[in-house]
């Protein structure tokens, strides 16, 4: 792990109230490495020396309900998770925006910039989350 890389890590960890495993630093490391791109368990699992699943869905869980992760819906109904908006906190997630699926590679990219638009739904419905997923083929693979 890189030094700087390494600092980010603790000081994410750190800010969260998280303890420095060395499985979450990994995990994390992974993510920084990564930093628009939503990963799989199973790519994670690639990536990381050793981990167990049950180890690696806990700390994908307690990252996600910290704000440090967000799940990235792609439509392909793989689990995937990308790293949050730096403001996001365990109170208030800021990753309203687009994610694009490349059908040709299988990457799952954030779109920041394009944000997920509010709607308004009838009254009587409460809206706890929207996805905005746009399909087609990534730079890298034009």
């Amino acid at each position: 792990m890189q030094k700087a890389r390494a600092s980010r890590v603790v000081e994410i960890l750190d800010r969260n109230g998280i303890r420095k495993t060395s499985i979450r630093q990994d995990v994390l490391s992974v993510f920084l490495e990564n930093e628009d791109i939503a990963l799989s368990n199973h790519e994670l699992e690639g990536k990381l020396q050793e981990s167990d699943r049950v180890t690696l869905y806990r700390t994908l869980k307690t990252f996600e309900k910290k704000g440090i992760i967000h799940q990235a819906i792609d439509g392909s109904g793989v689990n995937k998770y990308a790293m949050c908006h730096a403001d996001c906190s365990e109170h208030e997630h800021l990753d309203n925006h687009a994610h694009f699926h490349c059908e040709n590679c299988g990457k799952t990219l954030c779109l920041e910039e394009i944000h997920t638009p509010k709607v308004n739904v009838p009254a009587g419905y409460k809206v706890d989350a929207s996805y905005m997923v746009i399909q087609g083929t990534c730079k890298d693979c034009l």
